[in-house]
């Protein structure tokens, strides 16, 4: 009699959410969220192809100034966490804001922290 082999079934799909917060300086009108939705569309890879999302991922804004990405594949956030980054320097605010991850799969654009010196310059 033959051994009872096990079929290796396929993996269980693994869902993951990320939210990018871009409320800040959304309000402040100097990010737009749209243009960065589109962005991501245009360049998340899949399966190592661009403009290949199909129904693995999805990209929708949820409220205002955020944008929620879900994932039925392997999609790390540190990727998105580059490409939001090189939106940024694409759309030259790198200078100003800055990704900052506040909690498991929540990236939010903050910005830098400017502290005048004025009172400094002032005394010398």
């Amino acid at each position: 009699m033959a051994p009872i082999t096990k079929k290796a079934g396929k993996a269980q799909k693994q869902t993951k959410k990320f939210i990018i917060n871009a409320s800040q300086p959304a309000s402040d009108k100097i990010f737009d969220v749209s243009a960065f939705e589109k962005f991501l569309q245009d360049h998340i890879k899949v399966d190592g192809r661009t403009n290949n999302l199909g129904d693995n991922v999805v990209i929708q804004q949820s409220g205002d100034g955020k944008i929620e990405v879900i994932a039925h594949n392997e999609l790390s956030g540190r990727y998105l966490k580059y490409l939001t980054k090189k939106f940024l320097k694409k759309q030259q605010l790198r200078d100003w804001l800055r990704v900052v991850s506040t909690s498991r799969g929540v990236y939010e654009l903050k910005f830098f922290n400017v502290v005048n010196d004025d009172a400094d310059e002032d005394e010398e």
